[in-house]
């Protein structure tokens, strides 16, 4: 098993992926960095990554920060828990202090196995492996698995298999070697067997079960679910929003009034609706008018089917319960879910009627 972990450092020495969070040892950055790139692709990931830690450089500017302005700087990312957690977390550090062992970065919120094992053996080299997407589609190809990686068998399976494989000297290149592999060569779709060196040992070539490899045994169940956002525009300057609170998707960050149907509506079905009646319940002189329909935004377990409607209602009237009156043009300023965001910025860059989506 030593050939394998050293031919992936070697591939790894003439490969590597020059990123800012491997040319540091502060945990800290290490830790925003695997936090960031969970549900997250690098090349994404990289410009947050640069924004977040410019304004928030250590555990303390972290800690202090307001968590409408943490969110503010998580917007677009999705998997919003993710900036809850750190923000979370850095405030239970005493003094600011990160932990250097690997039991007090476990125990930090939001920070599993996986981020645990990297954070240790990145930043303070300690022999953890680390097991994410990459390394069991790595494992399970090369030693021929096919253990359910999402069973409870599964995961025993190939944490002990990555413990055992693990390079004790090395462990921060290693771990940073096999993700990059499976990354780069050993991917998900059309894999570059070809030029790959570990394809004359790797048994899932051998027998032709390349593709067929890692094995799930659940696959992710959608939903779809039905919005309406409300664009209120009152005395054409001002509008409505109201952050989420609920144990929902997006919870902490801010949205445009939203009436959620059971099924999709069509545009005179939403008109005439009982759910937008009690919504706009005394303001009978309100115009409404389609801004955008059918925009589709998937998530990991959710569809989102949404419209998009303008409301207008005159300079006098009341604020809306629940609701908090801004400026159409400091909206900017506010965190919004990445479907709220794209229509806004439209709206704000072109003009309402360019933001058809």
């Amino acid at each position: 098993m030593n050939s394998f972990s050293d031919i992936l450092l070697a591939w790894y020495r003439d490969n590597r992926r020059a990123l800012p969070w491997r040319e540091v040892k502060d945990p800290y950055l290490i830790w925003v960095s695997e936090i960031i790139l969970q549900q997250t692709r690098v090349a994404q990931g990289y410009d947050y990554y640069a924004r977040f830690v410019q304004r928030f450089p250590d555990v303390k500017s972290l800690a202090e920060a307001d968590g409408d302005e943490v969110m503010r700087y998580w917007q677009g990312l999705g998997y919003y828990s993710r900036a809850r957690n750190l923000h979370e977390a850095a405030r239970s550090l005493q003094d600011g202090v990160f932990p250097d062992t690997y039991e007090g970065v476990r125990s930090m919120k939001g920070v599993g196995d996986y981020t645990a094992a990297a954070i240790c053996s990145f930043a303070y080299g300690m022999p953890y492996a680390v097991v994410d997407g990459n390394v069991y589609r790595v494992l399970s190809r090369y030693f021929g698995i096919d253990t359910p990686i999402d069973s409870t068998a599964g995961k025993k399976t190939f944490s002990a298999l990555a413990q055992e494989v693990l390079d004790k000297k090395r462990p921060g290149d290693y771990n940073q070697a096999i993700m990059d592999f499976g990354a780069l060569v050993c991917t998900p779709q059309s894999p570059q067997c070809l030029f790959c060196p570990l394809a004359e040992s790797c048994a899932a070539l051998a027998s032709g079960q390349v593709s067929a490899l890692p094995v799930k045994q659940h696959k992710t169940k959608q939903t779809d679910r039905y919005f309406n956002y409300l664009l209120v525009v009152l005395g054409r300057e001002d509008t409505l929003i109201r952050k989420r609170t609920g144990d929902d998707i997006w919870k902490n960050l801010f949205e445009l009034p939203l009436l959620e149907t059971s099924k999709d509506m069509s545009v005179e079905e939403f008109l005439a609706s009982d759910i937008l009646a009690d919504f706009l319940q005394g303001h009978a002189e309100a115009v409404i008018r389609p801004l955008a329909r059918d925009v589709k935004h998937v998530l990991s377990h959710r569809i989102i089917h949404a419209h998009f409607y303008e409301v207008v209602l005159p300079e006098g009237t009341e604020t809306f319960a629940g609701y908090q009156r801004v400026r159409l043009v400091d909206l900017e300023r506010y965190a919004f879910p990445r479907l709220l965001h794209a229509f806004l910025e439209k709206l704000l860059k072109n003009g309402d009627d360019s933001c058809k989506m």
